[in-house]
């Protein structure tokens, strides 16, 4: 069961990667939403929640110090990247965090415990297998926004490459789709506004 584990996770790790591929620094740093959501920022928080979960949890602190975990960075620091941070380093530091959440995956069996200290105090005893069922969701839920996210970018869209787990159309049939899909919300929509 852990092998199973180990590949969904490393499935969304690798779709969430795959999201910078080929865009530029002004592009995977770009605020796409209201709450500011960008494809570095995914990669960093991504990479804070799994060195927190699959390391501090389990006694297995990841040895590196990640300054924007501390308690004196600033809100949401792990969100964004500044101008002075590297895809590269990020990029690079997300995969060692992998790594050494695999070994901590591979030292513990799936039933050992864990606390969580930041969840309510009848929620925080864990076992491994709950928090890697956490952890891939996690990451998947951020690799679903990246994808999103960079579909806004530049239309590229898919779940990794070679398999875009779209239908194999043309551009003027998604812009049809998408009409129509634009109609049948406008049917409903709320005279209000809304």
């Amino acid at each position: 069961m852990k092998d199973h584990l180990k590949r969904y996770l490393q499935e969304g790790r690798d779709a969430l990667l795959w999201k910078l591929d080929g865009l530029g620094e002004y592009d995977i740093r770009r605020p796409l939403t209201p709450t500011a959501t960008n494809l570095l920022g995914l990669v960093k928080h991504t990479a804070a929640v799994e060195s927190e979960y699959l390391g501090m949890v389990f006694g297995r602190q990841f040895p590196e110090p990640i300054a924007y975990l501390a308690d004196s960075a600033e809100t949401n620091a792990d969100m964004w990247a500044t101008a002075e941070e590297t895809r590269e380093h990020h990029v690079e530091l997300y995969k060692r965090i992998w790594a050494h959440s695999d070994a901590t995956i591979d030292a513990l069996d799936l039933d050992a415990p864990g606390v969580v200290p930041w969840w309510r105090p009848e929620t925080r005893n864990v076992t491994l297998h709950r928090i890697l069922i956490h952890v891939i969701a996690e990451t998947h839920r951020h690799a679903g926004q990246a994808d999103i996210v960079r579909e806004s970018i530049d239309g590229f869209a898919g779940l990794y490459d070679g398999n875009s787990n779209l239908p194999e159309t043309d551009p003027k049939w998604w812009a049809a789709y998408r009409e129509r899909v634009e109609q049948a919300a406008l049917t409903h929509r709320d005279p209000a506004g809304g």
